[in-house]
């Protein structure tokens, strides 16, 4: 027997709509986030047969899913925009989106998306718990600088080396600029060690893999740049092409244009916002180290400004690092390729 269930899921509650091919029968059940043993108990007793489960994308549904694999039942995720087109009435209530989700799961139509695997999931939440504390010590740091200009003290850069950190203690400060001071320094040391230790977990996750490996070869891709590519495009096989891959990661351009008039808005940043980041931030290294790369940055530069090209520049690491993991060559096999394909199309004219 096998057991279909279309879940309406939120924070605090989920409906579900569920049937058995025992016996067809649809069936309707709320249940509370708040009453944890409620919700694995109605799961809980489909246990050993074959079930399967869909809802939409939920940043909120990690410890929903980790239930469900726990009890081995097959868990699908939804696109919530492609599943709102199978709507036939204007109405939306949270009954009517679960009886949707069944709908869908039954008839075979459900707009699935991709869902990492564990291990991709956690690395990428090691990464996105960095890029915070990252952040958090970039307030530290911009505060810090505040209070030694306000003191007196331009270091710039030089403030956060051995030196300039002994002089912005030894400064006089008033009472209360004091006390922000130090706790300021305080929180910093302890953000420190916490990337350093982040840091070092991602460095042990990424040892002896070989796809990390291999984009590392690209000049500017570092450490995590290369997880966060592996573990967001794995397996590189579902992508048809490149303009997929570009969509994916939300360096695709925007375009709202009518008739004889042409506007375009820039790229969509959907998905990953960390791996943009960091791309964007690997590009300004690669750009140095590529000769070819750096032409195309510095004419883009030229014509549209500084920020559009560092983004495109950005996009063409991506396709490149996409292109690496799909053909499974390194960075040396790639620019032979692309020379002699250069050499190809110069024949080809003459």
């Amino acid at each position: 027997m096998a057991v279909y269930i279309g879940v309406d899921f939120h924070a605090r509650q989920q409906t579900i709509s569920y049937l058995t091919t025992e016996d067809g029968e649809i069936k309707r059940q709320q249940l509370d986030h708040g009453e944890a043993q409620e919700v694995r108990k109605f799961y809980q007793q489909f246990r050993g047969q074959q079930v399967l489960v869909g809802y939409e994308a939920s940043g909120y549904a990690a410890w929903f899913e980790e239930l469900l694999e726990e009890l081995g039942y097959e868990l699908w995720v939804g696109h919530a925009t492609a599943i709102r087109t199978f709507a036939r009435r204007r109405q939306k209530n949270d009954r009517r989106d679960a009886e949707l989700i069944l709908d869908l799961l039954v008839h075979d139509e459900f707009p699935r998306i991709h869902r990492p695997s564990v291990k991709s999931r956690e690395l990428l939440r090691m990464l996105r718990y960095r890029h915070k504390l990252v952040q958090m010590r970039t307030i530290i740091k911009n505060s810090l600088h505040a209070l030694s200009i306000q003191s007196g003290l331009s270091l710039r850069a030089r403030l956060f080396t051995g030196a300039g950190l002994d002089q912005l203690r030894s400064l006089t400060m008033s009472p209360v600029m004091q006390y922000q001071r130090d706790q300021w320094l305080v929180g910093l040391e302890s953000l420190n060690q916490q990337i350093v230790a982040a840091t070092n977990w991602l460095g042990e996750q990424a040892a002896g893999d070989e796809r990390v490996e291999r984009v590392r070869t690209h000049p500017g891709i570092g450490l995590l740049t290369g997880l966060a590519l592996v573990h967001t495009l794995e397996p590189v096989t579902r992508f048809r092409n490149q303009r997929k891959v570009a969509a994916y990661v939300g360096f695709d351009p925007q375009e709202r244009s009518s008739g004889e008039k042409k506007r375009y808005l820039g790229i969509s940043k959907a998905g990953s916002r960390v791996l943009r980041y960091l791309l964007v931030e690997a590009a300004h290294t690669a750009v140095k180290g590529d000769p070819e790369l750096q032409r195309f940055y510095l004419r883009l530069q030229h014509r549209h400004g500084k920020a559009k090209a560092k983004v495109a520049a950005a996009r063409k690491l991506l396709i490149r690092s996409y292109i690496l993991l799909r053909d499974q060559i390194d960075y040396a096999e790639f620019g032979r390729r692309a020379v002699a394909a250069r050499l190809a199309r110069v024949a080809s004219k003459a």
